[in-house]
């Protein structure tokens, strides 16, 4: 499909892509049941009165929600953001909710996959197959899509704010990432590309002739030097102007309570997921996995040094941030189907071959076991 979509054409390209994400869009949850906590959180915060970062699920077993819940004893990992868009949810039926749920993770892909086309046109490289490489991939359609996952919803913000970088809207690319962030934490793997790229010179201009401009004109070379930091000023101002509105938003609704789910996530790291590449290599040899986890973290943290090097030094920041999220991806010990997303878009765009190969590899490495065939 992604070699053959230029040639299917822009009509053909998008319809597929349409009736594809309503498909399961308005076929029942599959397999994951995180939708449900979705509502139950909500329904513990407005009907119960109790906060979902504090109590959990089992809190109120009577609750018409829980049935279906998974994680029974986990408090919410999700960002305050995404915690108080789910409120009013709360005085809907559940199969309402989760019906509504399911249409914003639809929505939400749709509108990624557009976004990407057009992020790709202006890289160069080819629209349908950026779409097609999102949308189309199975892993979203069965478990961002299917099963309601706000991946999606993460994912769009994320990449509304590499759109906004891209042309020089930096106020608001530093809202858009608070508020991917403010979703879910797993969003913050894009934040350090992001200030790289407003950091960096807007022309090619070395230290060494700044310190020459300063000692023939002082005035004008730190004019000149000010003016460059400008893009990283704005993405700060941006980023600091969402995060008081959000953070004020979130401790009225919360208290200082939601901070917990930064936790959280961080905490994952000590869980094992059956198909996460440090577990399938210890399962492999036959040893324990602990030392393969540590290594695999080390090594992601010298890729992401080298990565940020590498864009500080003129690199393409977008193609950096794809193997970062590709990287997370195969570092981490908690891997789950629908985290493909977290790396498809910016891996669509990259211009990179060996990326989108990776990418694409690690889809079929989860589709086996991941989607009933």
């Amino acid at each position: 499909m992604l070699v053959a979509a230029p040639a299917l054409g822009k009509l053909v390209v998008w319809a597929l892509i349409v009736c594809l994400v309503a498909a399961f869009a308005v076929a029942p949850v599959l397999l994951s049941h995180d939708v449900f906590s979705y509502v139950d959180y909500a329904r513990l915060g407005v009907v119960h009165g109790l906060d979902p970062y504090v109590h959990t699920p089992s809190a109120v077993p009577t609750d018409p929600a829980f049935a279906d819940v998974t994680w029974t004893d986990a408090t919410s990992a999700y960002g305050p953001l995404f915690t108080l868009a789910t409120y009013p949810l709360a005085w809907l039926p559940v199969g309402l909710a989760v019906a509504v749920l399911k249409g914003v993770a639809a929505l939400s892909v749709l509108a990624l996959a557009a976004l990407v086309a057009r992020l790709a046109a202006w890289r160069g490289t080819d629209p349908l197959r950026a779409a097609a490489f999102v949308a189309l991939n199975p892993l979203v359609l069965v478990h961002v899509v299917g099963g309601a996952h706000n991946d999606g919803l993460m994912m769009l913000l994320a990449m509304l704010a590499v759109a906004a970088i891209l042309v020089g809207r930096e106020a608001s690319a530093g809202a858009a990432l608070v508020a991917a962030v403010a979703v879910k934490t797993a969003a913050a793997f894009i934040t350090p590309f992001a200030l790289v790229a407003a950091a960096r010179p807007r022309r090619k201009r070395t230290f060494t002739r700044i310190a020459v401009e300063s000692a023939f004109s002082p005035d004008g070379a730190a004019r000149s030097a000010f003016s460059e930091w400008r893009p990283l000023g704005r993405l700060a101002a941006g980023a600091l102007a969402a995060a008081l509105v959000l953070g004020l938003a979130a401790y009225l609704g919360f208290g200082w309570d939601w901070l917990h789910a930064f936790g959280l996530a961080g905490e994952n790291q000590s869980r094992t997921s059956h198909l996460s590449i440090p577990t399938t290599v210890a399962r492999l040899f036959a040893s324990d996995e602990e030392p393969y986890r540590a290594a695999a973290l080390a090594l992601y943290a010298a890729a992401i040094a080298w990565l940020l090097v590498w864009t500080a030094r003129g690199g393409d920041w977008v193609r950096a941030a794809g193997w970062a999220a590709l990287g997370l991806l195969l570092a981490t010990s908690w891997l789950l189907p629908w985290y493909l997303i977290w790396a498809l878009p910016l891996a669509a765009i990259s211009r990179d071959r060996p990326l989108q190969l990776l990418t694409l590899a690690l889809t079929a490495y989860q589709l086996g076991a991941r989607i009933p065939l």
